[in-house]
């Protein structure tokens, strides 16, 4: 069906600098029948608690926050250049008003753990949160990091353990 491999975080071979913040990703969340994706390109990949983790920011006001807060489980799903108009589709709409899925022409899949990524991925990483927090304003010690929240619509941060990876 696909021809993934199977291999461990610290395997990942990309910059993981260039794979957020350029390359972008698709955050999905959400069970096969009842999922929401969006892109994003901020986050991170590390280390914490003696876990291989993955840090991911989603504003309380993108449909995708639903699923995340409703579901323990996400999936980072990575693509090659030619797809940047796809995620340029999925982060500028909202999955309230369309179908993400009919638009872009994205092949769901289900993972063995019965999450979602897409079979025109490049690289997926598959999460579990252990840990979610608001940001909250009044511990920025930059004032210059408000700019980035003009309507105060401030980021919920989630830490995920990396429970898989696949690669082409």
């Amino acid at each position: 069906m696909n021809n993934f491999k199977s291999i461990k975080p610290s395997d990942i071979e990309d910059n993981v600098f260039r794979l957020i913040s350029k390359d972008w990703m698709l955050v999905t969340a959400g069970a096969p029948g009842s999922f929401n994706t969006m892109t994003a390109s901020w986050g991170g990949l590390g280390h914490l608690w003696n876990r291989d983790v993955c840090f991911i920011f989603i504003r309380p006001s993108r449909h995708t926050y639903n699923f995340l807060e409703s579901s323990r489980a996400f999936t980072l799903s990575f693509f090659s250049e030619n797809y940047r108009p796809i995620l340029k589709l999925c982060g500028s709409k909202s999955g309230k008003d369309i179908d993400k899925i009919g638009a872009t022409g994205l092949t769901p899949v289900e993972s063995a753990a019965g999450n979602v990524y897409f079979s025109e991925a490049r690289l997926v990483i598959e999460c579990t949160t252990i840990y979610s927090q608001d940001i909250l304003p009044e511990l920025f010690l930059d004032p210059g990091i408000a700019s980035n929240y003009p309507g105060g619509d401030y980021h919920r941060l989630y830490t995920g353990e990396i429970k898989s990876v696949l690669t082409r």
